[in-house]
């Protein structure tokens, strides 16, 4: 699971510096990028949080972040297909 690549990702669509996630989560920078870095793992309340600050439920964030290989219920296809649309929904999303 890449979290901390998936928060990274998420917080750029959204247009958000590493700054101003820190602020809207009540974290240093430094440990946000360390989250992102994956040397940090977030607790279950940081990572509600961080979700909540980038707009999407903690659960789609959990979903983009696990590995495509580990989903076996949904075939791969599907997988790809539902993440693509959800990053395109944040990325269209008004900021």
């Amino acid at each position: 699971m890449d979290l901390g690549g998936t928060i990274k990702q998420c917080r750029k669509l959204k247009g958000l510096t590493q700054a101003q996630l820190a602020e809207k989560v009540d974290m240093s920078v430094s440990h946000i990028s360390l989250i992102e870095q994956n040397k940090r793992e977030p607790s279950i309340t940081a990572a509600e949080s961080i979700a909540s600050a980038l707009d999407m439920p903690l659960s789609v964030l959990v979903f983009l972040a696990t590995e495509k290989a580990k989903i076996t219920e949904l075939d791969t296809k599907h997988v790809e297909a539902l993440s693509k649309n959800i990053m395109e929904l944040m990325a269209n999303a008004p900021k």
